[in-house]
């Protein structure tokens, strides 16, 4: 038997083995760059907050797709069709035989890889506690959710058994786990959440858009090994898939700061960042199965349509702090739908051992439009009961206090910072000599260099239309504005400072 065993192990191509190693470890570095990119979205005082939580929720996975996750997911003895067994827990007798997703790789290193995938869609998942979520019982809930959704949603496309792999479903690296399944569940999320507060959204802008730019970098790094290494080898469907990700990852970029240039006519670093990041979502689930030329489509349809798609959530009257569901959902959706129309079988046939050939495009079409209903109902279904469940336990409440919020989540949740400064009061109305003698003069003079200041009127804005403000409104119509005439100085009414401030 021992014998048996060596020989199967030394069957594998050692390149094969060594390229699918390599684009695991590309994909762990993934996390940090959803933790950068997170962090620089939010607010100053949330940032290190998203930092732990895209950080712990990949301990977590780690140990749940150990413990059970794989099994559930994978396991060939299963045959429902909908969601695996316990033959593999704890990875038991996950060895040296071939894998169930491809007979190139070893169990063991299938299940490396695909662990790595999980990690990704916990973390971006995660964004959802974005300002006003707490993070422990944040954890509890990625345990529940990745076994009770995220495997359910692996089992049904990519194990041999899975309803959605037996009827002819194209999803290459993920449309329907990975980008459906973070972003129809960072949706729900949101939703259970509730809006963070209005004053929370006045004047918000990203603290530090450098992070974003380096998160989006990481996030591209580790998508070409995301993408890639689905292809299970150093083969030539491998460098397919590349090339479609990396065209479409530069179109949908270019194609949102556009899109964001015609309304600020500014060149806009989140802009960028966010279209590249959309067409990397869309070419998830088509990049192993079509030419390169069909990459520039889907990489400017995904920057336009995720770019639009930012607007629904006011339409859905959800919180959705990060845009998972535009950038995710969205994106996932555009790539599945259009493998009907671009999918090869000569691409599919690179990696020397698919034999499968796409349906005729009006039968694909509806397997895939029906593959992705049925992926986000049961997403936001069971994410939102899963949610519910979680807050309504003494102890796991998901959502901190008011006070909480306005203190923000790196003071009350971690006693951390990522930036942190040396302050002589929290609140700038707080008595320091400096504030009294201004108080003497009744008012000071302003420039523009003071940018963190919004511009003021001389009539005080109310309540109302402090929270009704948003930062992109024309500020020449506004008398509560966030941006400054870089040649106007201007007189503050020091009573009147703290309706301004902002933390």
């Amino acid at each position: 038997m021992d014998l048996i065993r060596a020989v199967s192990t030394n069957s594998y191509d050692r390149g094969d083995l060594s390229f699918i190693i390599i684009s695991g470890a590309m994909v762990s570095f993934m996390i940090p760059g959803l933790a950068f990119l997170y962090s620089g979205l939010s607010r100053r005082k949330s940032a290190l907050s998203l930092i732990w939580a895209v950080s712990a929720s990949n301990a977590v996975v780690v140990f749940q797709w150990f413990l059970w996750g794989y099994s559930l997911g994978f396991s060939p003895t299963a045959t429902s069709g909908f969601v695996g067994n316990l033959r593999n827990f704890g990875l038991m007798k996950v060895l040296g035989e071939p894998s169930p997703g491809t007979p190139l790789l070893p169990d063991i290193l299938y299940s490396f890889f695909q662990m790595e995938f999980a990690c990704v869609t916990a973390g971006i998942l995660v964004g959802g506690v974005a300002e006003r979520g707490r993070v422990m019982p944040a954890m509890v809930f990625i345990f529940i959710w990745m076994t009770l959704v995220y495997c359910p949603l692996v089992c049904w496309v990519w194990s041999a058994n899975g309803w959605a792999a037996k009827w002819g479903v194209l999803d290459f690296a993920g449309g329907g786990p990975v980008e459906i399944g973070s972003g129809m569940g960072g949706l729900a999320y949101s939703w259970v959440l509730g809006r963070r507060q209005k004053r929370e959204l006045i004047n918000f802008r990203p603290h530090n858009v450098s992070l974003v730019g380096l998160g989006t970098s990481l996030l591209w790094f580790g998508w070409i090994g995301f993408n890639g290494g689905s292809a299970f080898g150093a083969n030539l469907r491998a460098i397919f898939a590349v090339w479609n990700s990396m065209i479409a990852a530069a179109f949908g970029g270019i194609v949102w700061c556009l899109l964001d240039y015609r309304i600020n006519r500014r060149w806009s670093m989140v802009g960028l960042c966010s279209g590249t990041i959309a067409g990397l979502v869309a070419a998830t689930p088509s990049s192993g199965y079509l030419h390169p030329w069909a990459s520039v489509i889907v990489g400017v349809v995904s920057g336009v349509l995720c770019n639009f798609a930012t607007k629904l959530k006011f339409l859905f009257h959800v919180d959705d702090a990060l845009d998972l569901f535009a950038e995710h959902a969205i994106g996932g959706i555009i790539g599945l739908l259009f493998n009907s129309f671009f999918a090869s079988s000569t691409i599919m046939a690179m990696d020397g051992v698919t034999t499968a050939v796409p349906d005729e495009w009006v039968k694909q079409l509806y397997k895939q439009f029906a593959y992705i209903c049925a992926t986000s109902a049961y997403t936001f279904v069971f994410t939102a009961l899963i949610a519910k469940t979680v807050d309504a336990i003494p102890g796991l409440s998901l959502r901190c206090t008011k006070q909480e919020e306005i203190l923000g989540m790196d003071e009350v949740e971690i006693g951390e910072f990522a930036t942190d400064y040396i302050e002589i009061r929290r609140d700038v109305t707080d008595k320091t000599f400096f504030l009294e003698e201004l108080k003497k003069r009744k008012s000071f003079v302003v420039t523009a260099e003071m940018h963190e200041l919004p511009k003021l009127s001389s009539k005080n804005p109310t309540a109302e239309q402090q929270a009704n403000y948003s930062p992109h409104q024309d500020d020449s119509k506004s008398n509560f504005s966030c941006q400054n005439d870089p040649n106007q100085i201007q007189e503050v009414d020091i009573e009147k400072l703290s309706h301004y401030v902002v933390a």
